[in-house]
Order: C-alpha cells, then structure tokens, then sequence
C-alpha cells in the first residue's frame, strides 16, 4: 500500500469511528432530553464532508505525499482528540443543547470558542495539500468555511433559546445571556459542540 491509500485509509477509518460515535451519543443524548437545533442544514454538512473525503480518494490515491503537510495533519489530530476527550458523550455532529447542562469551558474551550470548527478547518485543507492537491484544498477551505459559520451562527442561537434549568434569560448589552443560580456566563461554547 502506498502511503497515500494509507492516509487517505486512516481518515476513512476515522471519520467512520466518529459516524458511529457520533450515533451513539446522538442517542444518548435524545434520551436524556437535548434539544437539537438546525437540523435542517445538516443533511448539506454531512454532504460536504462526504463529498470531500470521496474526491480525496479520487483525486489522491495515487499522489505523491508531502510530509510537511502530513505532519501538520497529525499534529491536528491532538487538537482533534483534545476536543473529543473534552466534551466525552456530549460530543456530536448535530447542534444539540442539553438543558441543564454546564456550558464546557475547560480543555480547548480555555483558548478558542468553538475550536471543533478551527481544527477541522485545518484538517480538510492540509490533507489535500499533503497529496499535492492545492486547489482542492483551497476549495474545500472556503466551502468548509461558509458552512461553519452558518452552524457557528446556529449553534450561538441555540444558547439564547434554550437556557438551562433553573436559569432565566435575562438582555445584557443587548444581547440574551443565561443567569444560572450561580453567576451570569455569556457562554464560550455549546453544551454540545457540533462536530462538522
């Protein structure tokens, strides 16, 4: 096997892991009461990243790679596991927010609002670039790119319309923020951060 097929085998096997993980804790959360939000735009999400990954496999399977860009490809890769280890179950690929939950602000949550986004942004660019497959990378970054800042608008909305229990929204600089029974948080990032 040529180390093309093999990176392109190693983002199939992990996109397929986090399908069925992804599944799994949909499930669990829906059962312990999330609500999710922009689930019309997801069917298009899901496409974008499906549509990326077979071009990928059309177009490099049998390109040389570059290993600058495949090392900058695995250094995402603990960005991405930092993410997943954060946020545990509550991780999906919808927008749900899990009422009475805390808002997660540990991890990378510290350092960037929705970091999720960041690192897959970085993903669907450099593992084109490492199979020499610049204008590939390029189109699927921009692409990437409008469909994120939809969900990150989405996502944002979700926290003003769904407060967690006990909580009253109350305007704040003229924009809703939730008042816990502790302390008032304007939110760094969802309940549930939205994968893709």
């Amino acid at each position: 096997m040529n180390l093309a097929l093999a990176v392109l085998t190693f983002v199939t096997a992990q996109r397929f892991a986090e399908f069925i993980w992804d599944w799994q804790n949909t499930r669990w959360l829906r059962a312990a009461g999330a609500v999710e939000f922009g689930g019309t735009h997801y069917p298009a999400m899901m496409l974008l990243h499906a549509g990326w990954l077979a071009g990928l496999w059309v177009l490099g399977h049998d390109r040389r790679v570059i290993p600058a860009y495949l090392i900058a490809f695995l250094l995402l890769q603990i960005g991405r596991y930092w993410v997943l280890a954060t946020l545990g179950r509550r991780w999906t690929t919808r927008v749900m927010v899990l009422p009475g939950a805390p808002l997660i602000e540990s991890g990378p949550y510290r350092l960037l609002r929705h970091p999720n986004y960041a690192i897959v942004a970085g993903e669907l660019f450099v593992v084109p670039l490492s199979l020499g497959l610049p204008v590939y990378a390029l189109v699927s970054l921009v692409l990437y790119a409008g469909a994120a800042l939809l969900r990150i608008q989405v996502e944002n909305s979700a926290l003003g319309l769904a407060p967690p229990n006990g909580a009253e929204r109350i305007p704040v600089g003229g924009e809703d923020s939730v008042r816990g029974r502790e302390s008032a948080r304007t939110g760094r990032a969802l309940s549930i951060e939205a994968e893709r």
